[in-house]
């Protein structure tokens, strides 16, 4: 089995690519970044050579995608197409072409979103007529999914729950545990509306009139830093909120591992990783009851608040004086058992079964669905799938799909450093008409 995805999940692309399965990433350039790269255990990835346009979207196009992708599609024998991310435009477009195609797709909605406001409104809509024709979905969450059922109308009997995982083996806790005679409260967060950081501007200067002997490490960055700083200068806490900028993840464990507590503000969040990462080094968690962050930890590895500052503060307290009772390492060995993200690929295999025995339908039997999203939009999407189906027999015409060479399977050993003697299949295959190493996908 093969599969395809636009968001680079590496922990769970990773652990699906040691079993039988195999899987090819699919993602857009970054910075210099572009072609065919293999990862650890021989993980391929596609950089296809498309642009970020905003926030780490490429432009809309549509069509656009549908030469690279369907020869993808072909060249590396793809069974399943997986997409994530609901505001992922490649991933949109990577499914409605794979479908036009007939192959099986997967969707993960990793977000909760709104109904009220236009954009969320607008997004809906675009969500509707990706999961009107997919086989089967994934949600991180019971809210996520209850919210992606309401948005896109889809059956829930299709929609199955899998959680995000940690990798504890580097989320672990410190060797020699961080003293008590300061509190070190750590936030780990794109400094933005949407996680709250408005919260943060009214409830560090109270926790701080409270508590002597508690400092706060901030770390990430957004338009919302200015208020910070400027909370900072107006109540004279220069010495007590030190601000870390933007954190590299390979360096987010050297954060946590320095304080005592997380504080998590989000207004909104399907699940919340970062939760797992700060309980895996030993942190107690104070966060925002909102979404799905109830169904992360136990209850007695995290304090929940409503998202008001009042509350936060309370919250805050309770949990320093919960301190004396965490045994990091203990809390560190319980989310080692609850969460891996190789139980995350299992999980996750069993939902690609469920969609490779999905029945086969012609594009007529397929318009129906699009036809139920809506009076005039049901019409439009239809459109847009006919127009796709003749464009892609168009380039049937113009490249047959026998005229597209097939790439060898490279299997890489985890013990291996190069691509010398890793190969194990198609290695000696003709040297693949001395073209198989050519990592150019233009």
């Amino acid at each position: 089995m093969k599969t395809i995805c636009d968001v680079f999940h590496f922990d769970l692309n990773e652990n699906v690519t040691t079993g039988d399965d195999q899987v090819v990433v699919v993602t857009h350039a970054y910075g210099k970044r572009s072609g065919v790269r293999y990862m650890t255990g021989g993980l391929k990835v596609y950089y296809v050579p498309w642009r970020p346009f905003f926030n780490q979207n490429t432009f809309p196009t549509l069509y656009g995608t549908l030469p690279i992708i369907r020869t993808i599609l072909i060249r590396e024998r793809i069974n399943i197409v997986h997409g994530h991310q609901t505001f992922s435009t490649l991933s949109h477009e990577a499914l409605m072409h794979a479908r036009i195609m007939g192959y099986k797709v997967v969707f993960t909605d990793h977000s909760l979103n709104g109904f009220s406001d236009s954009g969320s409104i607008h997004m809906n809509k675009v969500l509707q007529f990706t999961l009107a024709d997919v086989s089967q979905a994934i949600c991180v969450s019971h809210t996520s999914k209850e919210n992606t059922v309401l948005r896109s109308g889809l059956v829930p009997e299709k929609v199955f729950v899998i959680p995000n995982a940690v990798d504890t083996a580097v989320f672990k806790p410190a060797l020699e545990r961080p003293s008590r005679l300061e509190i070190v409260i750590v936030v780990i967060s794109r400094l933005v509306y949407r996680k709250g950081a408005d919260l943060l501007v009214e409830v560090i200067p109270e926790v701080c009139r409270l508590n002597p002997n508690v400092r706060f490490i901030i770390g990430g960055n957004g338009p919302k830093r200015v208020r910070l700083e400027e909370m900072r200068e107006k109540n004279s806490l220069q010495d007590r909120v030190d601000f870390l900028g933007a954190v590299p993840h390979s360096q987010v464990r050297s954060v946590l591992i320095s304080g005592h507590i997380f504080l998590n503000s989000s207004l909104t969040e399907a699940f919340c990783i970062a939760i797992l990462e700060a309980a895996s080094c030993g942190l107690l968690t104070v966060s925002t009851r909102v979404g799905g962050v109830p169904e992360v930890v136990p209850d007695d590895m995290i304090v929940l608040a409503e998202p008001d500052p009042s509350d936060m503060v309370r919250a805050i307290q309770r949990a320093i004086t919960m301190l004396p009772k965490i045994d990091p390492q203990v809390m560190h060995n319980r989310m080692r058992e609850l969460y891996s993200w190789h139980d995350v690929a299992k999980r996750t295999e069993i939902v690609y079964d469920r969609a490779l025995k999905c029945s086969d339908q012609n594009l007529l039997e397929r318009l129906s669905r699009y036809l139920s999203c809506g009076a005039w939009a049901g019409k439009i999407f239809c459109l847009v799938m006919i127009f796709n189906f003749l464009l892609w027999h168009l380039l049937e015409l113009w490249q047959p799909a026998d005229e597209i060479e097939e790439a060898p399977d490279v299997i890489l050993s985890r013990n291996c450093d190069g691509l010398e003697g890793c190969c194990r299949k198609y290695n000696n295959a003709e040297n693949h008409n001395s073209s198989g190493t050519n990592n150019n996908i233009s």
